[in-house]
């Protein structure tokens, strides 16, 4: 491929200005689609009658929102120290829908994310650096930390043995089946950690997520309210400054209109033995806003896209110059890859601006709006800003390549949307059964979506994720190289057909 191959094949898309206006269009397309959806995005919460702004979320030292809300019992740690304690028994409840309209439906249960244990937090701020291990309901021992950070210790439930110890910003977590023979679960540094901390006993329970299939095969889920109670003993605490009394923190509850705390958590101590009562969760917060919700209209901008480029491979067919152009150079194969990476950056040159302008403007008009977005790091924006404006550039080479090889506007059009569009929206629907659709996602050149997703699946964290919910089961740039792997070999068939076929 030379410079004057792909010097015409610039010239013949800038000059007719169908094209040009076609790849303006579809970054206004991005723009107008985004700033739309900002504009007529609104939240309020009530407050009894009265309608408040909705509360943001606490946020982490690193700027992550993040779920803060469990029963703390602890006591003030100067440096150096460790706690260590057994959780003899987890039991609580879980609130059901209504049978009989307005009586409360509960059940005893514990859900497998509920967790009870030890943890070492440098304050008793919603967000503040913390590190703990636990017992769950169903997923054994872990030690987590910082929201994020989550490592599995033994299969087994309570009764267990847990130790934290702190030296310096390095927690170290262990468990044990007796108190004698201790086994490292993990350790978290927690950079900066501060010399005072709190120290002591915690206990949480998340929603009970119930999934509801629909009778065509997607789903929807709703989270009910639960909490847990577990009782604690031979509890020993380590360290300066921790001989005062227990302070009792309900972190994170919320304050009625009425002026009362709802579903406030419980200790009771009797003797050495204590019961925890929590709900709530430790976690990165995933249900608000997402900054790839700004980007509604890349869906509609890539069928204009690829129409536009249909249009540019197929146009000399039509024309009946063809010929002329394949005449021009020897290889023939060469002037598909020309076309083609004309067309893919032309489109990213469109794209790019577009992408970059849209996410801070409409987020911009959300929070002026008082809906809040998830906040991510700038390597993550950057990854979908970029990612976005790439999607919509191999598109555009996989429409060339489709072009050429149909040569038929019209089946190249309904092929590359068949192959990008549908996928994406059967899967995005809850149209289809769920492992349907993630399989769509992973075939399909519509995994390339995947490069927009902004917020991971976190393990430890109760949710229902699914495409529908903007989980896709592909990591974003993998997700991306299955879209750029179809459009090389569509790219490779259409050059060799022309090497072996007359035009």
């Amino acid at each position: 491929m030379t410079a004057r191959l792909l010097r015409a094949e610039w010239t013949k898309l800038r000059t007719v200005r169908g094209w040009t206006a076609g790849l303006a269009a579809s970054s206004l397309l991005v723009l107008g689609l985004g700033l739309l959806f900002a504009a007529a995005g609104h939240s309020s919460c009530s407050q009894g009658p009265v309608e408040v702004p909705c509360p943001t979320p606490p946020l982490s030292r690193d700027g992550r929102a993040v779920e803060d809300r469990f029963f703390f019992v602890s006591r003030s740690l100067d440096g150096d120290g460790g706690i260590t304690a057994r959780v003899t028994a987890m039991n609580g409840q879980i609130r059901l829908p209504d049978a009989t309209p307005g009586v409360r439906k509960v059940v005893s249960g514990v859900v497998p994310w509920a967790k009870a244990g030890i943890m070492v937090k440098e304050s008793t701020k919603q967000g503040a650096a913390y590190a703990a291990v636990m017992v769950t309901g169903a997923h054994g021992v872990r030690m987590q930390h910082d929201f994020t950070e989550d490592v599995a210790g033994s299969a087994g439930g309570a009764p267990r043995w847990l130790r934290l110890t702190r030296t310096g910003e390095t927690i170290t977590g262990e468990e044990s089946p007796d108190g004698r023979r201790w086994t490292t679960v993990g350790t978290a540094r927690l950079t900066g950690l501060a010399h005072r901390v709190r120290i002591g006993l915690f206990a949480a329970s998340p929603g009970d997520v119930r999934v509801v299939r629909n009778p065509l095969g997607g789903s929807a889920s709703a989270s009910r309210f639960t909490e847990v109670t577990a009782t604690m003993d031979e509890v020993t605490v380590r360290g300066a400054g921790t001989g005062g009394t227990w302070s009792r923190d309900d972190i994170g509850v919320e304050i009625g209109p009425d002026g009362n705390p709802h579903h406030p958590g419980a200790f009771v101590g009797n003797g050495g033995t204590f019961a925890l009562t929590g709900t709530g969760d430790i976690a990165p917060d995933t249900s608000n806003g997402r900054i790839e919700h700004v980007l509604t209209g890349v869906l509609i901008a890539l069928v204009v896209v690829v129409a536009v480029m249909v249009s540019f491979a197929t146009a000399e067919y039509r024309r009946g110059l063809i010929r002329t152009t394949l005449l021009a150079g020897p290889r023939r194969g060469r002037t598909a890859v020309a076309k083609a990476v004309v067309a893919g950056a032309a489109t990213f040159a469109f794209a790019l601006p577009a992408t970059a302008v849209t996410l801070p403007l409409a987020r911009g008009i959300l929070r002026g709006n008082g809906v809040f977005t998830l906040p991510v790091g700038t390597l993550t924006e950057v990854r979908v800003v970029v990612g976005v404006a790439a999607l919509l550039a191999v598109a555009a080479v996989l429409a060339v390549a489709l072009g050429l090889l149909f040569r038929r506007g019209a089946a190249a059009v309904v092929a590359a949307i068949t192959a990008l569009v549908v996928p994406y929206v059967l899967a995005t629907a809850s149209i289809l059964p769920d492992e349907v659709s993630r399989w769509l996602l992973r075939l399909t050149p519509a995994a390339g979506f995947a490069v927009q997703q902004s917020i991971p699946e976190y393990a430890h964290v109760i949710g229902h994720h699914v495409p529908a919910a903007g989980y896709f089961p592909l990591p974003p740039w993998a997700g991306f190289a299955v879209l750029c792997a179809y459009a090389v070999v569509a790219l490779g068939l259409a050059a060799y057909r022309l090497e072996r076929r007359d035009a």
